[in-house]
């Protein structure tokens, strides 16, 4: 996702594979959770770490190496297996050392930060090699950026448990597989859905069939297992649903940043070293809502409080890049909307998935994570599929509707295209050149404006949707009763 044309280029694929790369790896990422808690008992912390972390070098290697799509993916799958391992690993030392329910709320808080520090965080540190080597190099990077902690950790940690020793038998590879398949379809058809026209095209039909077949024997092999690989009674208890449809819309919101990104690239033509440059005011505004939310928790704000100075702040952002968006800009005006962006995603994050966990019994405490994940994941498969259909139905909309316009008899087009030819000519084109070459500037401006247009119809969409959200939290009286809190014998929330 640092640069999804770089990406496609090298690999010679199509945008959309590049987002499905990604996809692929959230489904590993997800999917691997509950299987990998028994790997995480059976070996000692020390050794867990060096184990996927060799695992992490050598797919980093084969993504390095390999320009074929389908093994592309499969190393991407397999890397999204090992960052389940990294953050349960992360997760499990920080839970052991704090104690109390004040130290656990900041430790999450600064955890959950960097977490969604990540995409401007990396676009970041990535744009300049990107710029000035193969886009493969980055894996090269990956490979080395492993060899620190490698180092560091073998001296410093010790070889022992953080559990009690449980073995590897009867582990539910059954259940593990039929998850990855319906992420891995359900991915595919968000992911390409609008470009095939969905279910007009076979391709998308059998998937969406193959996602639900695996859903549903997913969810029969729950109900028959003594020890399930979710707990589906979790379900039952109403504070959990509600932090799941939160958590669920913060996701579809927080991924419209890109949007801005591929206004900032597509029309205003800022380059990606521009672009990550200005995402740092994306990371600051992230810093200040987590510290801020942090602040509320240890207060014991209401989540109803919580919940509405966030999704405002989301509200104001998607209102404000509304009227923002034009032609031409300077790159200024839009440091606040992005400082505000973070503020209401720093504000939201970690109080949604406290929420989350802590609303459900401790027995239910591994399946509670597991679902936040699940929504997490699904909120991102959404917000791709809402902005593929935008892209490509929206945006065509405005392009035909502005090429209906763009005729011989309008005196607009006509007036347009005489200023710009004399322009040309004035600058030296030949006259009969100067006439086709602004025929295609004038064309390269209708795709400019659709591109705007595409936006602002999402933009509008979003704030509408964070209006639904704002008045369901402020009228729901049960929301405005719960306080976000960890218990002391809560699990650390995942």
């Amino acid at each position: 996702m640092a640069n999804i044309n770089a990406a496609a280029g090298y690999y010679g694929i199509e945008p959309a594979d590049v987002q499905y790369s990604v996809v692929v790896f959230y489904a590993g990422y997800t999917s691997f959770f509950s299987l990998e808690r028994r790997f995480f008992r059976y070996l000692a912390t020390k050794e867990y770490f060096f184990i996927f972390t060799l695992i992490q070098i050598l797919t980093s290697f084969g993504c390095y190496q390999v320009q074929s799509l389908p093994l592309l993916l499969l190393l991407r799958f397999i890397q999204g297996m090992c960052l389940t391992s990294t953050a349960n690993l992360a997760l499990a030392l920080i839970y052991n050392r704090l104690k109390t329910e004040r130290a656990r709320e900041i430790g999450y808080s600064v955890y959950f930060g960097m977490l969604i520090c990540i995409l401007p965080f990396n676009n970041f540190i990535t744009a300049d090699l990107i710029d000035s080597f193969n886009f493969n190099v980055l894996y090269k990077g990956a490979m080395y950026s492993y060899i620190p902690s490698l180092i560091l950790l073998s001296v410093i940690m010790n070889n022992i448990r953080l559990d009690i020793k449980f073995p590897l038998y009867l582990l539910d590879w059954a259940s593990f597989i039929l998850y990855a398949i319906f992420l891995s379809l359900l991915g595919y058809v968000l992911v390409y859905g609008q470009e095939y026209y969905w279910f007009q095209d076979n391709r998308i039909l059998y998937s969406t069939l193959g996602a639900a077949s695996s859903l549903l024997l997913f969810l029969l092999r729950q109900f028959v297992l003594k020890r399930p690989y979710f707990d589906l009674e979790v379900f039952k208890y109403r504070n959990f649903k509600i932090g799941a449809l939160i958590l669920f819309i913060l996701y579809i919101c927080r991924f419209a940043s890109g949007l801005t990104s591929a206004y900032f690239s597509n029309v205003l033509g800022l380059d990606p070293i521009h672009i990550s440059y200005i995402n740092l005011f994306n990371i600051l505004g992230i810093i200040i809502g987590v510290i801020t939310s942090c602040v509320m928790v240890l207060q014991k704000r209401r989540a109803r409080l919580i919940w509405i100075y966030g999704f405002c702040l989301l509200l104001l952002y998607h209102v404000g890049m509304f009227f923002l968006l034009n032609i031409q800009a300077n790159e200024n005006i839009f440091y606040l909307p992005l400082i505000i962006q973070g503020l209401g995603v720093g504000m939201l994050m970690t109080p949604t998935i406290i929420f989350m966990i802590s609303s459900a019994p401790v027995r239910f405490g591994a399946t509670a994570a597991g679902i936040c994940l699940f929504v997490r994941c699904f909120g991102f498969y959404a917000s791709i599929a809402l902005m593929n259909f935008y892209e490509l139905f929206s945006k065509s909309k405005h392009y035909n509707t502005f090429q209906d316009q763009l005729t011989q008899l309008n005196p607009v087009t006509s007036v347009a295209l005489s200023k710009q030819t004399q322009a040309l000519v004035h600058h030296g084109a030949n006259a009969d050149k100067a006439i086709k070459v602004a025929q295609k500037l004038l064309v390269k401006s209708i795709g400019v404006q659709g591109q705007i247009r595409y936006a602002m119809d999402y933009y509008e969409m979003i704030s509408w949707m964070l209006v639904f959200t704002i008045t369901l939290v402020a009228l729901f009286p049960y929301i405005n009763r719960t306080v976000i809190y960890l218990r002391s014998d809560q699990p650390a929330p995942f």
